[in-house]
């Protein structure tokens, strides 16, 4: 029973360490991990944001194109079955 316990006890100890290691909470130690963080990231080229950019816009328009046709659909069923019309 206590080897189940080991692991955790381990993992609870490293979780305290990694709190203590940031504790400092001064803004130059706030900007200078965001610099390291930012430097870390992988930022996408030019052709390919552009191209990601305009998949969203599409299938964003797609999906107000489609939820309009739904809505007009269930606007003229309603008409037919309440307006009798």
């Amino acid at each position: 029973m206590a080897k189940k316990n080991e692991p955790e006890a381990e993992a609870k100890t490293s979780k305290v360490a990694t709190a203590d290691k940031g504790s400092n909470p001064s803004p130059v130690n706030f900007i200078q991990e965001t610099k390291e963080e930012l430097n870390k990231v992988v930022w996408p080229s030019r052709p390919q944001l552009i191209s990601e950019s305009a998949a969203v816009i599409f299938m964003v328009s797609l999906s107000a194109a489609l939820i309009y046709l739904v809505d007009g659909l269930f606007k003229w069923l309603a008409e037919r079955i309440f307006l009798g019309g």
